[in-house]
């Protein structure tokens, strides 16, 4: 795995720092792109007439712009190579709204992800590349007030929340299932089949 921390600088949200992200992976990495995991994005979790202009930006930046440019660049390498993978990291809330979680920014822009994953998983299937997503539950991650947990566990019919293992194990699984494309996998307690 290419570590890039200290290497490029800037939002994912411009071209052009995605274009140093992918030069610099394609360097350090022998020339090849053979799995991206699209994972960065921003949560931001609030009333639809309460988002402010700022906040809709920063999502649209981070979670499509980011997505769009560096996948572009990666999807290059691979159709010259004649392989890859591309796993996106969405949201169950795409699919499955919950009220006590009001979303709406991270369900257009998540769900663009979703809907994307498909279309790309048919766009490059006959080049060898797949693409996949993984739509995640509420994970315990830092971003997450310990005096929260217990109250987020109780929105999964497991009634616990994920942990960040969970996600890097169906990551793997993706990586290695030389047979899925277009599959959105979800590692969410349960919460895709209801509550």
């Amino acid at each position: 795995m290419v570590s890039l921390r200290n290497r490029a600088h800037g939002s994912l949200g411009f071209r052009r720092h995605c274009r140093q992200v992918a030069d610099l992976v394609v360097c350090c990495a022998l020339g090849r792109v053979d799995t991206l995991v699209n994972n960065a994005g921003i949560f931001i979790p609030n009333e639809f007439t309460k988002y402010t202009v700022q906040q809709y930006r920063d999502l649209l930046s981070t979670n499509l712009n980011g997505f769009f440019y560096i996948t572009q660049h990666a999807v290059d390498a691979m159709v010259q190579q004649a392989s890859g993978h591309v796993v996106q990291i969405t949201t169950t809330l795409v699919e499955h709204a919950n009220s006590a979680v009001p979303s709406v920014l991270a369900s257009l822009t998540k769900g663009g992800l979703t809907a994307a994953t498909r279309s790309l998983a048919i766009e490059y299937a006959s080049r060898n590349i797949r693409v996949n997503a993984v739509a995640p539950g509420m994970i315990k991650t830092p971003m997450h007030a310990p005096s929260s947990l217990m109250a987020l566990a109780g929105l999964h019919p497991l009634n616990r929340m994920g942990d960040i293992a969970d996600i890097v194990q169906a990551i793997l699984y993706l990586e290695n299932a030389n047979f899925v494309t277009g599959e959105i996998l979800h590692v969410d307690g349960g919460q895709i089949a209801g509550h």
